[in-house]
């Protein structure tokens, strides 16, 4: 039947959804193991939302169904594709994914500690960078004493590798 047939008020409403972290097209889905159980409890919370919802109306009850089941429709593909990193499996003496960095920059003399984690894990004011961040990248294989350069449109950024740690 055509579209131009079918009642307004028949038509479904189709949920709005925040797509979740970016995660490059090709580029594999690494988590830590702290990130894979932030993931299964966010699914736990959406399931038991799910399961609580108490609205009385019919349509109401649907559009929010809808919504949840969206959201962890995004969710449980992100889960599918993860793959875990285990910290203690990483060369310790060498930046990679999940190490926990501190760096001095090199104008500021600044000390800032950061860890590379996963897309959905990532959040800087827990100081945890996207392993996909510019300055995960340039982080990426070097060691204590190592500097890495930021290679910014104003400026350049060199920082040093002061200290590396898996935890």
């Amino acid at each position: 039947m055509s579209r131009g047939f079918v009642k307004e008020d028949d038509q479904e409403e189709i949920p709005m959804v925040p797509p979740r972290a970016d995660l490059p097209k090709g580029v594999t889905n690494y988590v830590t193991q702290a990130g894979m159980n932030e993931l299964l409890a966010e699914k736990q919370m959406l399931v038991d939302e799910k399961s609580m919802l108490d609205i009385s109306s019919e349509d109401e009850k649907r559009i929010a169904l809808n919504h949840i089941n969206a959201k962890l429709q995004l969710l449980n593909n992100r889960i599918a594709t993860a793959k875990i990193i285990h910290l203690n499996e990483q060369a310790p003496s060498e930046i990679r994914f999940g190490a926990v960095v501190k760096l001095k920059t090199e104008t500021s003399k600044k000390i800032q500690t950061f860890q590379i984690v996963g897309v959905d894990e990532a959040d800087i004011s827990k100081g945890k960078i996207s392993f996909t961040s510019p300055l995960a990248k340039v982080l990426i294989n070097k060691k204590i004493g190592d500097k890495a350069i930021l290679e910014r449109a104003q400026e350049s950024l060199v920082f040093e590798i002061l200290d590396i740690s898996y935890s």
